[in-house]
């Protein structure tokens, strides 16, 4: 197989050169020969000089053929850089060399092409695989030379006290290591077999072309023999070297990463973010080891060297975050750090701002302190658990001290894994008085989603409940355990728990009064909080101490909570938020991660327990509350009767629904804020302003309303915009307007948006890519009153012929129908020339999903056409597949897929 069999290969490329070797494994004066990709010649055949030059080196049992695609995006003329591309020696269609070479001995045969070539800088080292390890060695090496780094599942060390990945145990073990990696190609079958979707057989082919026949493999078997498994093997102290000089590497530097890869796992990644704390870090969800094969590398790759300005030491330097450089590329938001684009009010370190927690001390130390501050009930409608403001406080500090006592610090991950109640009140707050940055992602997302979020985020230390414990043991997820309650000790053996947050308050009492604790800085990371997941894996949302305290702010401005409030929180962030607001917190007796739990008795008996003020529940729980109201007595309508403010949040709140509740909370203001968890809140309505623009709709009197839902306007100290749709349903850029009428991506700017997402450098990248606001991926337009209303999500936009339509508007129409639940509008086809379908639950549900009856169909299309949407084909489906969170969010892309099998005469089955 020779080069123009390549698939993705210029044979121009393809190049070879004698090397003299100063390797210790090679006698004096010996001469190598290296096979390599180098588009070099070709960038000076078209006359274009490259800014710099990649050198990117493979792992096992790859060769250069995986930087195929940086080679050609390398060509560009608009931003040529030169590539090279290596086969290590004894790899790839590099020479046999019959020596053993180690890792020491591969830095210095690398380091000797280089000097062949009269390799010069700026050189940017990009590595995969063993490949990371070795071309880090190269960039401690050469650093005069060196102006970044990027990386792609690789380590550097083996993180203390886990053993190396299963995958290299067995084909390290004497009786399968020379069968597996030389004798046959299994060991090349089973890293191929890695790639997510699987390789193309040309491409398979074009891998396995240089390691046909035992006598060619035998560089892969030695591969695998020269990983270092503990401190006593030879090539140990050449690692080591490497791990700790990457410490001092102050060049910029990227990580790429593919989180499902058996054998560089995202503890792998966490141990080089520590090592590398400037690197801009995307994990590729649902990609894997073979990264650069998965996913497109390039375009992140040269969009992050085009972010940054060369200068004349050859060094790669970051433009200030919030600008664009002249050549066009925003720069990527550093994770942590603080943004000067507007979003966050810029104050000195200290100033102007007050710590999350400062309310709850402040009733700790006040008359109130032995009132009720946190509460949790019980089946039988009794209050199981509570603590009083001056409890809750001792608790904290208690705990604050156990946990600094045993290894928790500033900026440490702690994932929380304990139900909303008095528990979880405390172990958040102690985690936050310590600096840690607590981790949330709740069993709302799913097992598979929660699993991914939580080895995503790598926790330093898990605190969880005997079934999060329990999951975390046969899951894999990382970090010490701790229990809540004190376990026996067969329990926490099985479970690996060292110790319980009852023996960590006990043991801080004394701690805590002895030594005093730092305080966190304003502008410190403070939390991980997961979105909901309902458009794609759920995202790490990273919030600062400041943010999480403007969050704070911002609820209490616009809803008027005070301290004295006395909240039920039937919505699990919420029940976190109550004590930083001073509000009186109950969570009822319901399952949080299935909101539609929640019973009329259960919300009356959790108001009844502390006279509440305020109740905040999504949609979906509203809806069990009026299904099982009859169920209430008289003493639980009284108990509802006093609430005097009810919100609801987390999908759209039909004002039906809302109507229907104000029968049971006859003395309250109905609310409906419209947020997400990167801004929450962002606007606010009430039912009664949802009625008025229903009307002003309705007679056609205030420009721009109607079309979907109503969200009000924004709420205390945020702005809010939208940048135009195109006709293709995206929106690409331009100027943020809020002109009647105009449809486009929402975007907002406030002190309590979030600072980044985590580990996800490229969607931070493109959230923040009009300066000063985060764009939210929703779609709306305001009306001439200046409110906000809500058409979808950008991804859920239909590209009709000649239109795009957000469904929103339509659903509603339909959903108002008899015999009608919810309702989806979704695109059918290609892009551009799309058909409009309309799946809808019915009431009663039908026995099996498929087209709808015609009258419903008739019905259904008149109701969208006159919400201006024209419905070519109608289905109907017994339940609509929702989120598990909020039970509301319709996965529209889901029924798209099953809504195009149908129309193409497939088997309906279930979406």
């Amino acid at each position: 197989m020779v080069a123009a069999d390549w698939p993705g290969v210029d044979p121009a490329w393809s190049r070879e050169l004698d090397v003299p070797s100063s390797s210790r494994a090679d006698a004096p004066c010996t001469v190598r020969r290296w096979h390599l990709l180098d588009n070099g010649a070709e960038l000076a055949r078209r006359g274009l000089t490259p800014e710099g030059t990649l050198l990117c080196v493979h792992g096992n049992p790859t060769w250069s053929y995986l930087w195929r695609s940086l080679l050609a995006a390398g060509s560009d003329p608009a931003r040529p850089w030169r590539v090279v591309a290596v086969d290590q020696l004894d790899m790839g269609f590099s020479a046999r060399t019959g020596r053993f070479r180690r890792l020491a001995d591969r830095i210095t045969d690398l380091g000797d092409l280089t000097s062949a070539l009269g390799l010069d800088g700026p050189v940017v080292t990009v590595g995969h695989d063993w490949g990371g390890v070795i071309s880090l060695g190269w960039a401690l090496a050469h650093r005069e030379q060196l102006a970044g780094v990027v990386l792609t599942n690789t380590a550097v060390h083996q993180p203390g006290g886990t053993p190396i990945p299963p995958a290299l145990r067995l084909a390290l073990h004497p009786a399968v290591h020379r069968w597996g990696t030389t004798t046959t190609p299994a060991f090349l079958q089973v890293t191929h077999a890695l790639a997510r979707p699987p390789l193309a057989p040309e491409v398979r082919a074009a891998f396995r072309a240089p390691y046909r026949g035992a006598g060619r493999r035998t560089g892969v078997g030695n591969f695998v023999a020269d990983i270092p498994a503990d401190a006593a093997h030879p090539s140990y102290p050449a690692l080591e070297r490497v791990a700790e000089g990457v410490r001092g590497l102050d060049v910029p530097a990227l990580m790429l990463w593919g989180p499902r890869d058996p054998i560089f796992s995202d503890r792998y990644l966490k141990d080089l973010i520590g090592r590398l704390p400037q690197a801009r870090v995307h994990r590729f969800e649902g990609a894997g080891h073979l990264l650069a094969e998965d996913r497109d590398v390039a375009t992140p790759i040269f969009d992050w060297l085009a972010a940054q300005t060369l200068g004349p030491n050859g060094h790669l330097t970051p433009h200030p975050e919030g600008t664009t450089p002249p050549n066009g590329h925003l720069t990527p938001h550093p994770e942590g750090a603080t943004p000067p684009n507007g979003q966050l009010t810029p104050h000195p370190e200290g100033a102007g701002w007050e710590p999350l927690w400062a309310p709850l001390m402040a009733l700790a130390s006040g008359p109130a302190a032995g009132d009720t501050a946190v509460a949790e009930m019980a089946e039988d409608g009794h209050t199981a658990r509570s603590l009083s403001w001056n409890d809750l406080e001792d608790r904290i500090t208690r705990l604050a001290a156990g946990l600094h006592d045993a290894g928790v610090r500033p900026g440490t991950r702690v994932s929380l894994m304990v139900p909303p109640g008095v528990d979880l009140t405390v172990v958040l707050y102690a985690c936050l008085r310590l600096g840690a940055v607590v981790v949330v992602a709740d069993a709302g997302l799913g097992t598979r989603g929660l699993s991914r979020a939580v080895k995503g985020a790598t926790p330093d230390f898990l605190i969880g409940i005997d079934r999060a414990l329990a999951a975390a043991a046969a899951l894999g997820w990382s970090g010490r355990r701790l229990s809540v309650r004190d376990l026996p000790a067969a329990r926490r053996r099985i479970l690996g728990v060292e110790t319980s947050v009852e023996e960590l308050t006990r043991r801080g009492a004394s701690a805590g009064a002895a030594d005093p604790l730092p305080a966190p800085a304003p502008n410190d990371p403070a939390a991980v909080l997961f979105t909901s997941g309902s458009t794609g894996p759920a995202k790490g949302v990273l919030y600062t101490h400041r943010q999480l305290a403007a969050m704070r702010d911002t609820v209490a401005a616009t809803l008027g909570i005070r301290p004295g409030a006395r909240l039920v929180a039937g919505f699990a962030p919420f029940a976190l938020l109550g004590p930083a607001l001073g509000a009186v917190s109950v969570t009822p007796a319901m399952d949080v991660t299935l909101p539609r739990t929640l019973t009329a008795r259960a919300l009356a008996d959790a108001a009844a327990a502390i006279d509440a003020t305020v109740v905040f529940a999504s949609p979906a729980a509203l809806r069990n509350v009026l299904a099982t109201a009859a169920g209430l007595d008289p003493a639980g309508q009284a108990a509802l009767a006093r609430v005097e403010l009810l919100l609801s949040a987390g999908a759209p709140v039909p004002a039906a629904l809302l109507a229907e509740m104000q029968q049971l909370v006859p003395a309250a203001s109905l609310h409906t804020p419209y947020g997400m968890t990167e801004a929450l809140p962002v606007t606010d309505i009430s039912l009664d302003d949802i009625r008025a623009a229903e009307a002003d709709a309705a007679g056609g009197t205030v420009a721009g309303a109607g079309n979907g839902v109503c969200v009000g306007r924004p709420v205390h100290g945020a702005r809010a915009a939208v940048v135009p749709l195109s006709a293709d349903g995206t929106a690409p850029g331009g100027t943020p307007v809020t002109d009647p009428g105009v449809t486009g991506e929402i975007l907002v700017s406030a002190p309590h948006v979030k600072d980044s997402y985590d580990r996800l450098w490229l969607t931070q990248r493109e959230s923040v890519r009009t300066p000063g606001w985060h764009r939210t991926g929703d779609v709306g337009h305001f009306d001439a009153a200046g409110r906000l209303w809500v058409e979808g999500r950008l991804a859920h936009v239909i590209t009709a012929p000649g239109a795009a339509v957000t469904p929103v508007g339509a659903e509603q129409a339909i959903e108002r129908l008899e015999g009608v639940g919810l309702a989806a509008v979704v695109g059918v086809g290609p892009a551009g020339t799309q058909a409009v379908g309309a799946v809808v639950e019915t009431e009663p549900p039908v026995r099996r999903a498929g087209p709808a009856e015609p009258e419903l169909a008739g019905r259904v299309r008149a109701a969208a056409r006159e919400a201006g949407v024209e419905v070519s084909a109608v289905l109907t489906i017994p339940s609509q597949p929702t989120d598990i969170r909020h039970n509301a969010k319709i996965d529209r892309a889901r029924l798209a897929r099953w809504a195009a099998r149908v129309l193409a005469g497939g088997r309906p089955g279930t979406p």
